[in-house]
């Protein structure tokens, strides 16, 4: 992954928040529209005391070992720019 990767911070509709290099993908009307990869969940602070760029874990790892996971726009509220903090932290554990 190099320094031009879309990653962006997804907000998903169940309150879910996630870091991930993101691209959008040409789909059938319903199907998966938005290819992630190395996507990894933002603990909030409710579930750890560190700083958000020490709060990544990967998403999704207790059930698959793929790293490119597709998903549908409909289920994301949101993207917003990261904070460069989340950016080194999140290329840094994607890269490895």
């Amino acid at each position: 992954m190099d320094e031009t990767t879309n990653v962006q911070i997804i907000i998903l509709k169940n309150d879910e928040v996630l870091i991930s290099a993101i691209e959008e993908v040409g789909a059938e009307i319903g199907d998966p529209n938005c290819k992630l990869t190395s996507p990894y969940k933002i603990l909030g602070k409710h579930e750890t005391d560190k700083p958000p760029h020490e709060r990544l874990v990967p998403w999704l790892s207790d059930y698959t070992d793929d790293t490119e996971l597709m998903m549908s726009s409909e289920s994301i509220l949101t993207l917003v720019e990261p904070h460069k903090a989340l950016i080194d932290a999140y290329l840094k554990l994607a890269t490895t």
